[in-house]
């Protein structure tokens, strides 16, 4: 038991020091969703350019908790309603392009994936889809939701390790390109990380 305390301790400080390399500007680092593949990682990978401040800080959009009733405004959900980070809400890339999708299929088991440089005690997560019919030409907004997430994962308070898989089924009567909303609740903080996952059904 003392062996592993002592693996996770340096576990948490390698994460820790790997939070102040990638971040920029003092800012502290925290967490971002890689399965489905997040807006924020898409930039940080160099898929999508030209994304400004998020390329180098994917793990740094910390908006708002209480997500849908509060939270970041229509319209800046996919950026936390951080300003500096205001590309991962558009409707289209920084240069006019689609946001790359990950393929899935409604009604089955999908593993999804966070990425933590930063491990805060946790409420839960949680997982939004858009609408059949919701309009892809605007900014999100929660009229596009679903505002009951298909899937939630409570926490009970626990730090994640840095690297967190759970899996759950995806909704089904879904076609096309949707937009997965994922939210980390962070259970001492007044705060909660988005990641936003553009898939095609």
């Amino acid at each position: 038991m003392r062996k592993k305390t002592k693996l996770s301790a340096v576990a948490v400080g390698l994460a820790t020091t790997g939070a102040l390399v990638l971040s920029s500007g003092g800012a502290s680092g925290h967490g971002y969703t890689d399965l489905p593949i997040s807006r924020q990682k898409l930039c940080q990978n160099g898929t999508v350019t030209n994304c400004g401040d998020i390329q180098w800080e994917p793990q740094s959009v910390e908006g708002p908790k209480g997500f849908p009733g509060g939270g970041p405004a229509d319209g800046q959900i996919c950026n936390g309603g951080v300003s500096r980070f205001a590309q991962l809400s558009s409707s289209k890339t920084p240069s006019g392009g689609a946001w790359p999708t990950t393929k899935v299929t409604g009604g089955q088991t999908y593993t999804f994936r966070w990425q933590f440089t930063a491990m805060h005690a946790t409420t839960d997560f949680k997982y939004y889809v858009t609408k059949s019919g919701w309009n892809q030409n605007h900014n999100l907004a929660r009229s596009d939701l679903n505002t009951t997430p298909f899937l939630t994962v409570p926490y009970n308070n626990q730090r994640p390790p840095s690297t967190l898989s759970h899996s759950g089924t995806l909704p089904s009567g879904l076609s096309g390109h949707h937009v997965i909303v994922a939210v980390w609740t962070i259970a001492d903080t007044a705060n909660a990380f988005y990641a936003c996952s553009d898939v095609t059904f």
